[in-house]
């Protein structure tokens, strides 16, 4: 009997790629709702795998499926689906680790840099109205690479990725990751360190690349944010609460951060009450000007790494559904 393959979000003008990937084992359904909780209950009962993107699952949600098998999440995070209920009623969850690696690195050494070498400093004072003097700018933001230490909290795929490249632009890399194998660090070449604290107090810039769990929700907090050294950077690329950004927006103002660079925020699209730090930059305030670069979650995005999303996906939930074994399976100790 075939597999039904339903898709909650219409991401795509065709369907040519999950047809060529499926085959005829495999009933694709598309739609195109604001929330799983807008699903006709047919759909949800003939659906024996859900493709989700930017829907949260809930419990409730999980309810409204009985034959239910997998849900792939399309793309790397997987915070938003409750793994206990998936886990409870037998439910595979997946995700798809492997789309975007090389853009989101690239995305956070590109913040770093930009900071780092003064080009969003320079940038804005060249394009007030009344331009800055045609000299450089003396200002604790430029900092010779070579003499910075470069701290990433998080050594999976992407912060490996992201220490080659600090590496390659001749920072010290030193890491922070308490789930890394021992020995890691030697393949990459990287020192590591065995506490969040250790990391901070050593580190000129800092590169987040940690998944959201309730570990890691909040863990740059404002105390760990004030062991860093007074001039240093923080780039969050991973997720928005994993970062304090109300303390990000304190110790720019007060100059204990030289400069902050966010692809991610805690709430996205952000709502009413809008943190200081994204108001501020739109206001364009003068003690975020040319420090603060952010981005709307985009780090992923390119052409190639959106049709990897796509295809990985569907190859994804094939996998679990017709076997010969699943893959990127999130299981649900993974909190």
């Amino acid at each position: 009997m075939a597999k039904t393959v339903l898709y909650a979000e219409k991401l795509y003008d065709d369907e040519a790629v999950e047809a060529r990937v499926f085959g005829p084992d495999v009933r694709v359904v598309w739609r195109n709702v604001g929330n799983l909780g807008q699903l006709d209950e047919r759909d949800c009962a003939e659906a024996d795998g859900l493709m989700v993107m930017r829907h949260a699952v809930t419990a409730e949600h999980f309810a409204r499926f009985p034959k239910l098998a997998c849900v792939v999440r399309m793309g790397v995070g997987y915070d938003k689906i409750d793994r206990a209920a998936a886990a409870q009623r037998k439910v595979t969850v997946c995700n798809v680790p492997d789309y975007g690696t090389t853009e989101v690195a690239d995305h956070a050494l590109a913040l770093a840099l930009s900071l780092r070498r003064g080009i969003a400093l320079h940038l804005e004072a060249q394009r007030r109205p009344q331009p800055a003097s045609w000299a450089y700018v003396r200002d604790p933001l430029l900092k010779r690479n070579g003499v910075q230490t470069f701290g990433i909290v998080g050594l999976g795929r992407i912060g490996t990725a992201a220490a080659l490249r600090a590496k390659a632009f001749q920072f010290r890399v030193v890491v922070y990751d308490p789930y890394m194998p021992n020995g890691t660090e030697l393949g990459v070449g990287v020192e590591r360190v065995h506490s969040l604290e250790a990391l901070m107090e050593q580190t000129d810039t800092l590169s987040i690349h940690a998944p959201l769990t309730p570990e890691t929700r909040g863990m740059i907090s404002r105390p760990m944010l004030q062991r860093l050294p007074k001039g240093a950077v923080v780039v969050n690329t991973a997720r928005g609460p994993i970062v304090d950004v109300d303390a990000l927006a304190d110790l720019l103002k007060r100059g204990h951060l030289a400069g902050v660079g966010l692809d991610v925020l805690p709430v996205e699209p952000p709502v009413e009450p809008v943190p200081e730090l994204l108001r501020a930059y739109r206001a364009r305030a003068p003690w975020c000007e040319g420090r603060l670069i952010i981005t709307p979650h985009s780090a992923f995005f390119t052409p190639e790494a959106w049709a990897d999303t796509r295809l990985k996906a569907a190859e994804t939930m094939r996998a679990a559904l017709l076997g010969p074994r699943p893959q990127n399976v999130i299981t649900p100790e993974m909190f």
